[in-house]
């Protein structure tokens, strides 16, 4: 007989990341009878009466757990947070005018590469000159910008933004791939959030938009159809044929975190997650985090040694024990743990006492 019992896995992936038990169960379900319908949920119509409530229901969680006025629409699209870096200053920018960026990592430099295809770029806050290991503490924002955008989070460099702009004076942008829904913020005060799901909110393959639509339609350009924001809202994030699976998955998600309290309730125990690490980090010498404290990421934690050398023994030791994704992002090295919504506080619990019990081994 095959042995099915899974063995126990500890996962800090950057993404696609951890997901609820949960989710896992009911969306496997799902792939073999949907709803005993018989079908399975990869091949069901998506403008049939089976998939409708679950976009209706998906669009309307987001809602819910964000608190959204009417101004704001949900819209779940192809792409991931990538496709956006595009389509924000396509719709919102006119070859003319300017838009503010900040500069805080890897993917806040890719966005402004492709802002700059379609108008004026000005960097309103860079921490280029720390690093990347801090977030701009003075924004200086064009009052005639046509929004200023910020990436709450950099995934590579542990950096989240603590003190969010809200007062920048001109529509707020925001990258949340990597925080979405981790954190109680006024989401109301930004124009437009993107976040791809596969960290936070379900499985790869489909995209959050969340946009007020009070700032579309003021570009001169031409927007191709299936680039246009307006098109996707009119129709219900049915344009074209959506992600269904991802779509059904990231429902399943949203409802998971509903029943655990919300996003409150999701942020006091990052909140946990987040003080358990750091804490054992800075009272072990073995180990350094680069990030300023005051800027640190309470989802994806940067850390190195200060003797490189035992940094594959130190590895070796986490693949042993069952965690996987320790290792730092390839462009800078060392080690990184992400600490999304569903991953558990006993899964830090586990790393942090193997970093003690390393740190004594070789102190």
């Amino acid at each position: 007989m095959i042995d099915t019992v899974k063995p126990v896995v500890h996962n800090f992936n950057a993404g696609p990341s951890v997901l609820p038990k949960e989710v896992f169960e009911e969306a496997s379900k799902a792939i073999l009878n949907f709803n005993d319908t018989g079908l399975s949920i990869l091949e069901i119509g998506h403008r049939t009466p089976l998939f409708q409530p679950v976009m209706d229901e998906a669009r309307s969680l987001v809602k819910q757990l964000m608190q959204l006025d009417d101004d704001h629409e949900v819209l779940f699209l192809h792409g991931g947070a990538t496709t956006q870096f595009m389509q924000i200053p396509m719709n919102l920018l006119n070859e003319n005018d300017i838009a503010a960026y900040t500069e805080t990592g890897t993917w806040a430099n890719k966005a402004i590469k492709e802002a700059k295809l379609f108008g004026h770029v000005e960097i309103a806050g860079s921490s280029k000159e720390t690093n990347y290991t801090s977030i701009p503490k003075n924004l200086t924002v064009s009052p005639t910008a046509a929004y200023l955008h910020i990436t709450t989070n950099e995934t590579i460099a542990g950096t989240q933004w603590h003190n969010i702009p809200y007062d920048c004076g001109v529509p707020l942008v925001a990258d949340m791939s990597s925080d979405i829904l981790s954190r109680q913020l006024d989401f109301n005060k930004f124009d437009l959030i993107y976040a791809g799901a596969q960290k936070n909110m379900g499985a790869a393959g489909v995209n959050l938009v969340v946009v007020n639509k009070n700032i579309l339609g003021k570009v001169n350009r031409t927007i191709p159809t299936i680039l246009d924001y307006r098109n996707h809202i009119a129709e219900g994030s049915m344009l074209n044929t959506p992600p269904v699976f991802s779509v059904y998955v990231a429902m399943l998600t949203l409802q998971w975190l509903k029943e655990q309290g919300g996003v409150a309730a999701i942020e006091k125990l990052n909140n946990e997650k987040a003080a358990l690490f750091y804490d054992t980090l800075d009272a072990l010498p073995l180990f350094k985090g680069p990030v300023a404290r005051e800027d640190r990421s309470k989802m994806n934690a940067v850390f190195v040694m200060e003797d490189t050398a035992l940094e594959k023994e130190f590895l070796d030791l986490c693949k042993k024990e069952g965690m996987v994704g320790v290792k730092g992002h390839r462009s800078v090295g060392g080690f990184r743990i992400s600490m999304y919504n569903a991953l558990t506080i006993e899964s830090v619990k586990v790393l942090t006492d193997l970093m003690k019990e390393f740190a004594i081994k070789k102190g």
